[in-house]
């Protein structure tokens, strides 16, 4: 959903902006991190039926502006370069507006900071901190293979799950086909039969009845619930129930949960080798979880302020899994704690990709065999009439 948020922001005073957020609060939590206050919150709902504006192809943007440095071009004669070869109006705008500001003397990072919505603030802390070392290539390496590494593991995800949804709206047309076009034709066909039918071909004959009588009310009625049932499920409480109800199942909560360390230790990883502190760090991936894991952060940064080491940080806190724990004990050791908790996020990103292929192994059978039985049920159930009425005339 979209809010417009009227807020006062540090350095940049009363400021209107349009944010991506689950809920009012998530809004508010946005804004707070930019260590900003919400002055108004306006809910967009014409969002919902308009054409979605233009993203900023901010993967793009980096790897050619990595090139154009790579090249040997200074930062401000990248940014030159890609405003002349830009033909999206709005993306040449916002260059361009970024371009003045470096011409002010802002460093890139405040540049980027000024465009909230569009430069999240994991890549204006990545920016920021290699302002600092000199070695801004570098940065924009690092986190393009970061959000590579994150968008592999969701393509995973979706590319397993594309089969069985396929299977399933495929199943369930062939069935709603047959329940609403098929049925009614025997229904009537049937309907001056005097011999006696299984209770099941029965009640599907008086299915058919009612629908050649009640079509359109029937229709109505379906529209109206499927309506209530999509207005239901884009409550954001309504999705967060639901979440927190699957994570109460022992199988697939122990996955989302990993899921979720696995983001949490890549994203750490990649500000930790930036030179962010740790305890910095901690606050900005606080964000990208799931609201019941964001105190747990909070209760690992207190602990590692308090002089804790981090694997004890993070074991007391709950984030972290067995191998994590060694893992991160060995980061401690040898000092190279942001390259070890990028190999945790690895570890368990491969541990999902073996979930997951296993899982599909096994669903896709299980569906073929429900909707072949569910179809071939309502044919049996259709054509049995026609045999108990030739088993009669014999």
């Amino acid at each position: 959903m979209r809010y417009t948020v009227k807020a006062l922001l540090t350095g940049k005073g009363a400021v209107l902006l349009e944010l991506e957020a689950a809920s009012e609060a998530d809004v508010r939590n946005q804004i707070s991190a930019q260590g900003g206050v919400v002055l108004s919150i306006r809910r967009n709902f014409s969002s919902l039926f308009s054409r979605p504006r233009s993203r900023f192809p901010l993967s793009n943007f980096s790897q050619e502006l990595l090139a154009l440095l790579t090249a040997g071009l200074n930062l401000v004669e990248g940014i030159e370069t890609l405003v002349e070869k830009e033909e999206d109006s709005a993306v040449r705008e916002l260059l361009q507006q970024i371009l003045v500001r470096l011409h002010e003397g802002m460093t890139l990072s405040r540049a980027l900071e000024s465009h909230p919505q569009t430069f999240p603030p994991l890549y204006v802390a990545t920016i920021r901190a290699s302002e600092q070392t000199g070695d801004l290539a570098e940065a924009l390496t690092r986190y393009l293979t970061y959000q590579s590494q994150m968008d592999l593991v969701r393509k995973k995800l979706v590319g397993a799950s594309i089969y069985p949804v396929l299977l399933l709206v495929l199943g369930g047309l062939v069935a709603i086909f047959l329940l609403v076009f098929v049925v009614p034709k025997f229904s009537a066909i049937y309907e001056d039969m005097s011999t006696d039918l299984p209770w099941m071909s029965m009640l599907l004959i008086e299915w058919g009845h009612l629908v050649q009588k009640n079509g359109w009310m029937l229709a109505g009625v379906v529209t109206v619930m499927l309506a209530a049932v999509f207005y239901t499920l884009s409550q954001p409480q309504v999705r967060a129930h639901l979440l927190q109800a699957l994570w109460r199942i022992p199988a697939i909560g122990e996955r989302m949960r990993v899921y979720q360390l696995a983001r949490f230790y890549k994203t750490l990883g990649m500000l930790l080798r930036g030179g962010i502190p740790v305890t910095q760090a901690l606050e900005m991936v606080s964000d990208l979880l799931q609201p019941h894991f964001r105190p747990r952060v909070k209760i690992a940064a207190t602990l590692i302020r308090e002089g804790s080491t981090i694997s004890s940080a993070m074991q007391r806190a709950e984030l972290t899994t067995a191998v994590g724990s060694r893992m991160l004990r060995v980061g401690e050791r040898t000092g190279m704690m942001g390259d070890m908790m990028e190999r945790i996020g690895n570890f368990h990103d491969e541990e999902i990709g073996r979930w997951v292929e296993w899982t599909t192994k096994l669903i896709e059978p299980l569906l073929m065999a429900v909707i072949g039985t569910v179809i071939g049920g309502i044919i049996i159930l259709m054509y049995l009439p026609i045999f108990e009425l030739a088993g009669s005339i014999n």
